[in-house]
């Protein structure tokens, strides 16, 4: 069985990193896989990236030009927006030439595919969603607006008041590219997203399944707390609140905002914050408690000792798909407090394994946050932690679920 993972991104970003990692989960499994980007980044000889300096270019080149007509939105919000419109890619003659048995499209906006090209594949297909923007008129979280559920147009990410807006045109391209799938296997990796694939007028006549992001359970696991903080030059002696995500700080749906609430209302005495993903901006927000800024961390020992070193991980998402960094957390044995909505729902136990708050009530946030660094039992939260992410989330186990969803469809 020969199995092609697309995604634009071989390691940069989460959803490159859950592909590649169960990219690379495959493989341990003994199934014959490759990865097929259009921007590569690592040196593993199983991913595909541009194979010319003319094709580095243009790969630079394709996500400026895909978001050209966004910039006309010029009062639009900061949720990521992609039209997919760029011609001449050859990505679809590569998926073809490599011959797969199947094609298992990830996230693949950023230029990387244009809409109209993906029904040209010619193989069977599943279609792992990262984000909504499968299933919408182009943004890749649609702010609770829900109409995707019908049509796009007068999009509240755009803030247009019209209703043949870029959003409409999009979601009918999708609708008439669509409409030739007569192979193509959805999956949502978090239930809400799979119930929002199921509720869209796009998806609604396509079978949908929940299958969770994979992790390697033997990379992230639990460390000595002393000693991740010394490599990391942590405190030993306070409490740590880690908070962390790509641009988390800049983007509103990461709720860097109620998380600054709601530390307003935990112990400043005993207790300082960790950011990572993000550098310390010039002005430097002026939190109650002591700031540590991390910047980016590029390789999974080095997560690995962070999560190690925290007493709490917080994610105070306003909408999210299947939060990396909170499974990662988990299976370090560090607990999450998050608010409790869309794909956190899948990963928190509300006080077994962590804190689930009521949507978006920052004191209630506040409170998950302090129970957790007060809790009575700690060993036991973070051993419950820990289970979780081990029997729901393990590599092996996920990558079995999706060798039987190949072989189930290949068998057809």
């Amino acid at each position: 069985m020969k199995i092609l993972i697309v995604n634009s991104f071989d390691i940069k970003g989460g959803a490159a990193r859950a592909a590649y990692r169960l990219h690379r989960a495959l493989l341990a499994e003994g199934l014959e896989s490759q990865m097929l980007v259009q921007t590569k980044l690592s040196d593993d000889y199983t991913v595909i990236g541009a194979g010319t300096k003319f094709q580095k270019a243009v790969s630079v080149l394709r996500p400026i030009l895909d978001d050209l007509p966004v910039l006309l939105y010029r009062q639009r919000t900061a949720t990521l927006f992609s039209p997919g419109w760029v011609p001449l890619s050859n990505i679809v003659d590569r998926i073809n030439n490599l011959k797969p048995d199947l094609v298992h499209l990830h996230w693949i906006a950023g230029g990387m595919l244009r809409i109209e090209d993906i029904q040209n594949i010619k193989v069977p297909m599943v279609w792992s969603l990262h984000d909504m923007w499968p299933f919408t008129g182009g943004c890749h979280y649609d702010e609770q607006c829900g109409r995707f559920k019908q049509h796009c147009g007068i999009c509240k990410v755009l803030r247009s008041e019209k209703k043949k807006d870029l959003s409409a045109k999009i979601h009918s391209r999708k609708q008439k590219a669509y409409s030739a799938f007569d192979n193509i296997y959805i999956v949502g990796l978090s239930k809400w997203l799979a119930q929002s694939a199921r509720e869209s007028f796009l998806f609604r006549n396509l079978p949908v399944l929940n299958i969770p992001n994979p992790l390697d359970t033997s990379v992230f696991a639990p460390h000595d707390k002393s000693v991740a903080r010394d490599l990391l030059k942590l405190p030993k002696h306070r409490k740590l609140v880690l908070f962390g995500a790509l641009a988390g700080t800049d983007d509103t749906r990461k709720g860097f905002r109620e998380l600054s609430s709601a530390l307003e209302c935990v112990d400043t005495d005993n207790t300082e914050l960790v950011v990572f993903g993000s550098s310390q901006p010039q002005t430097p927000y002026k939190f109650k408690q002591k700031a540590h800024y991390l910047g980016h961390l590029h390789d999974d020992v080095s997560l690995r000792l962070l999560y190690n070193a925290a007493d709490v991980m917080v994610v105070p998402s306003l909408q999210e798909n299947l939060v990396q960094t909170a499974i990662e957390s988990m299976a370090c044995g560090t607990p999450v407090v998050a608010f409790g909505t869309t794909g956190l729902l899948d990963i928190v136990d509300h006080k077994e394994n962590g804190y689930l708050a009521k949507p978006f009530i920052t004191t209630d946030l506040a409170a998950g946050i302090n129970w957790v660094l007060n809790s009575a039992d700690n060993v036991q939260l973070a051993k419950n932690a820990r289970e979780k992410a081990v029997s729901t989330f393990d590599s092996r186990l996920v990558a079995q679920q999706y060798i039987q969803l190949y072989k189930s469809i290949l068998n057809k």
